[in-house]
């Protein structure tokens, strides 16, 4: 957690670190109007599209993990729901539109601050890499490359959606806590 803000946004008065009254960890308190900065996990949500019998993947074109593959996925926006952001980043990265099916991982990436959700998505139509891909490319589950993926989170989601072959078994979930884990 960043606790270097010395200044308050609101009033502009100097802050401190203190666990404040009625709450049980330290937060980033001003000393003249009393705001109190609350730091929470950012969301990161995308999906893994199918069609037939294979997946779309996203070879990286920025940091972190450059020219590794990765589902489509990325850091939601304010005023977009979860199925909105894994729809948008799917457009962004792959420039594919997708039908997206039903919530099947969460994983806790801890020491990044992150919460990662995964759905099943259909592919619809063409696909091309978007800004942030250097290739988009449909793998057979049988042909993943395991050992060019870019992040634990997507390759347990991947891991997960095979497992379940498509079906809806639930939600699953995962921790990461490694504190210099990259993100998404």
């Amino acid at each position: 957690m960043n606790m270097n803000m010395k200044y308050c946004p609101e009033c502009g008065g100097t802050t401190s670190i203190k666990i404040p009254s009625g709450d049980n960890r330290e937060r980033v308190v001003c000393s003249e109007c009393e705001l109190i900065r609350y730091q929470n996990p950012k969301i990161v949500v995308g999906c893994v599209p199918v069609i037939g019998d294979e997946i779309l993947l996203c070879k990286r074109a920025i940091e972190p993990r450059y020219g590794f593959w990765t589902v489509p996925a990325g850091f939601m926006e304010l005023g977009e729901t979860l199925i909105q952001g894994a729809e948008r980043e799917t457009y962004e990265e792959a420039c594919a539109k997708v039908n997206i099916g039903h919530l099947f991982a969460i994983v806790d990436v801890i020491g990044a601050g992150q919460v990662h959700a995964f759905y099943t998505a259909d592919l619809i139509g063409d696909f091309a890499p978007g800004q942030e891909s250097l290739d988009v490319k449909l793998f057979n589950k049988n042909d993943m490359p395991w050992d060019q993926m870019a992040f634990e989170s997507g390759v347990f989601a991947l891991r997960k959606l095979l497992d379940d072959d498509g079906k809806n078994n639930g939600i699953h979930y995962h921790k990461i806590d490694r504190r210099k884990q990259p993100s998404s």
